[in-house]
């Protein structure tokens, strides 16, 4: 086979169209092999995949986490063959069997890509959209990663200068998470972020026009991109050549976003499947498979048919990248010799290690002085974020309310900004009236790494973040979520945004860390607590929720069991305890008002503060049973919200003070005395659990 070049600035050979279609063999036969999944879309964007991956991005495959790195997000989970093949063409780790193990049990090849279970993955993408969030949150964090170690350098000169790639298809963009995501990367102006369209028009449930009639590129020159269509070449497949100038095109552009929208013909070129809704969830058949393989020049009757001259030729990326690597970590020691002091802070950040003497600079709050843990928090964040500049995040447009602001003379915003504390390397980030999108955000600033980040809204409306967070959850991603306004006690604004169901649902998230605490100090023990967890080491990491209150709850001293979720913070006196109050958050006070009752009246009360139930139940069985021993039968869960957590920990004798329906429109303080949380509730519902364990 001839391997000249046949155009231009792309060497593009026969050996690199025959791999591309080497691709989309390997894409129709690992979905027929299973008998299910999506071969339409990994056989047509094959030419964009390995364009980007061959041709492209600067990348090791041998080193899956250099730093230096081009990251690329496939947010079409469903076609995750066509990330795969590119993995295992370029020589990540995949092989021929993974492929033939695709969507199986105990495989590399999972059905949708999963960060931490296949290298070469940047982020978990099922869900549509999420992915272009997760890309547009890597190009924010690479901005602030270069404005920590190397703000100074020229544009394309510092060794933290690198792109972000994302390929999208019809469903991401009809998603309102990409139209948040993308509506605040044309606002950031990133640059150093490339999203590629997969503008198939086909969908599950067939043409698009079933659904969608907007101009989407006009609508990304709307929000402020720099936007290319890309034809297809005449016979319908995408064009290598017109694509690779449209990509190096949006490298050149560094001051908006790019979007290159490819037409292209999905299953192409399967003679009967192509440009079918079949094509994008279904295998095509024995018969279709066998008759693309002709149309290709491959062997009918052979199935995952790879010609070693290109495999050869496709792991060529091994050696390119290790080139790369080389010629960029000179740049990166002469860096490191230039710049001391940050070098060695690059390393601390790297290491995931905090500053010397961080936890000093946590405040302690004064016993007795009625504190909001929102206002707590907030001073807890600008005590930090003077210590640890990787520390970084802000609100969805509720900073005044979630207390978010870690410094207001620095947000992050383009030099162009007429703010006057626009910084484009600041430590404030306004993810605007977008909560679904800051979370997927957030999971990409995470991913991409070298940062700590935060974001808030109110805990009602952790429902529009959902599925973000459970994400963030499965990829065990350290980001922490500042969700304020935390009961009915924020009173007025009513039920639309009083959370009742919200504490319990996001418990009931596997890997998700509910922190809950009952007034300043254990506010503050908190953060401290999610700090030194804080771990990029997939399956130690873990996200957090922080639930705050609006209204001030009393402050007692602090207790460093705090951080073991759950502890005793008044004991019983004059015997051992007849009953165990359990509470947590603003309802902490109303549980210790209770014990002051019962005490009063003879009965021997131990008030259990559990800011969060994950961290308790990580504790070993015999500090579980020191906290709440299981000879005590008469107990009492009080939180204002539904009481599905509780039930296991108050047994058969125990009762809990919850909140079975709805808030209302009242003072805060009118609420939880209509509502029964209040001592002399608690206290009557106390007696009930202490009868009902004598019986």
């Amino acid at each position: 086979m001839s391997t000249k070049p046949t155009t231009t600035d792309l060497e593009w050979t026969e050996l690199d169209q025959r791999a591309v279609d080497t691709a989309r063999v390997l894409a129709a036969d690992a979905v027929q092999k299973v008998g299910n999944g999506h071969p339409g879309t990994a056989m047509s964007l094959a030419p964009a995949a390995y364009t980007l991956f061959q041709k492209v991005m600067r990348h090791d495959p041998a080193d899956a986490d250099w730093v230096g790195r081009d990251r690329f997000v496939l947010s079409a989970g469903h076609s995750s063959l066509t990330l795969y093949t590119q993995l295992y063409l370029a020589g990540f780790g995949l092989e021929l069997d993974d492929l033939k193990a695709f969507r199986t049990w105990g495989s590399k090849t999972p059905g949708h890509p999963e960060y931490g279970h296949t290298t070469g993955v940047e982020t978990t993408t099922g869900p549509l959209g999420q992915g272009v969030a997760n890309a547009v949150g890597m190009a924010m964090a690479a901005r602030y990663e270069r404005g920590l170690f190397d703000p100074e350098a020229a544009p394309g000169t510092s060794p933290f200068d690198h792109f972000i790639f994302a390929i999208a298809g019809d469903g991401c963009l009809q998603e309102g998470i990409s139209a948040e995501a993308s509506s605040l990367a044309g606002h950031q102006k990133l640059g150093n972020l490339v999203l590629l369209w997969d503008d198939n028009h086909i969908s599950i449930e067939g043409d698009t026009e079933t659904a969608v009639s907007e101009d989407t590129v006009k609508r990304y020159e709307a929000y402020g991109w720099h936007v290319q269509r890309v034809a297809p070449k005449p016979d319908g497949d995408l064009d290598p050549h017109a694509l690779y100038d449209a990509i190096e095109a949006a490298k050149a552009v560094t001051d908006r976003p790019s979007f290159i929208a490819m037409r292209s013909i999905i299953a192409w070129p399967a003679p009967n499947a192509q440009n079918t809704e079949a094509a994008h969830g279904s295998a095509l058949g024995d018969d279709e498979v066998a008759a693309t393989k002709r149309v290709l020049g491959f062997d009918p009757e052979k199935s995952f048919e790879v010609a070693d001259e290109v495999l050869a030729h496709s792991r060529e990326a091994l050696d390119r990248g290790a080139q790369a690597k080389a010629e960029w970590e000179k740049g990166f020691a002469a860096w490191r010799t230039a710049n001391p002091e940050r070098a060695a802070e690059f390393d601390r950040i790297a290491a995931g290690e905090l500053p010397t003497g961080w936890e000093e600079k946590i405040p302690v709050f004064e016993a007795g002085k009625g504190v909001a843990t929102r206002a707590a928090s907030g001073k807890v964040l600008q005590a930090l974020g003077a210590v640890i500049p990787e520390l970084w995040g802000g609100s969805a447009d509720l900073a005044g309310s979630n207390n978010t602001t870690i410094d207001k003379n620095s947000s992050f915003l383009p030099a162009d900004n007429p703010l006057p504390e626009a910084d484009p390397y600041g430590r404030t980030i306004h993810f605007g009236i977008r909560e679904h999108s800051m979370a997927a955000e957030m999971n990409g600033i995470a991913l991409h790494g070298n940062t700590r980040i935060y974001g808030g809204t109110f805990l009602v409306f952790s429902d529009y973040m959902r599925n973000a967070v459970r994400l963030s959850a499965l990829m065990h991603v350290p980001v922490t979520y500042v969700w304020t306004h935390d009961s009915i006690g924020l009173g007025e604004d009513g039920p639309t945004h009083q959370p009742v169901e919200h504490l319990a649902t996001l418990r009931a998230i596997p890997g998700l860390n509910i922190v809950r605490p009952a007034d300043a100090n254990e506010t503050a023990i908190a953060w401290r607590e999610i700090l030194k967890r804080w771990t990029k080491v997939f399956g130690k990491g873990a996200p957090h929720g922080l639930a705050l209150t609006r209204q001030g709850v009393p402050t007692y001293e602090a207790n460093e069991d705090a951080a073991k979720g759950g502890y005793v913070l008044f004991e019983a006196e004059g015997g051992a305890p007849e009953v165990i109050l359990i509470a947590t958050g603003s309802e902490v006070h109303v549980a210790v008002e209770a014990r002051e009752q019962l005490q009063g009246s003879g009965v021997p009360t131990r008030v259990v503060s559990m800011p969060s139930v994950e961290w308790f139940e990580e504790q070993d069985q015999g500090y579980r049973d020191s906290v709440l021993p299981p000879s005590v039968k008469a107990r009492v869960a009080v939180e204002a919200g539904i009481g599905l957590t509780w039930h296991r920990f108050v047994g058969d004798a125990g009762r809990i003070v919850s909140l079975e329906h709805f808030g209302a429109s009242a003072d805060g303080k009118v609420l939880f005395q209509e509502f029964g949380f209040t001592a002399e509730n608690v206290a009557a519902v106390a007696r009930e659990s202490i009868a009902a364990a004598q019986r």
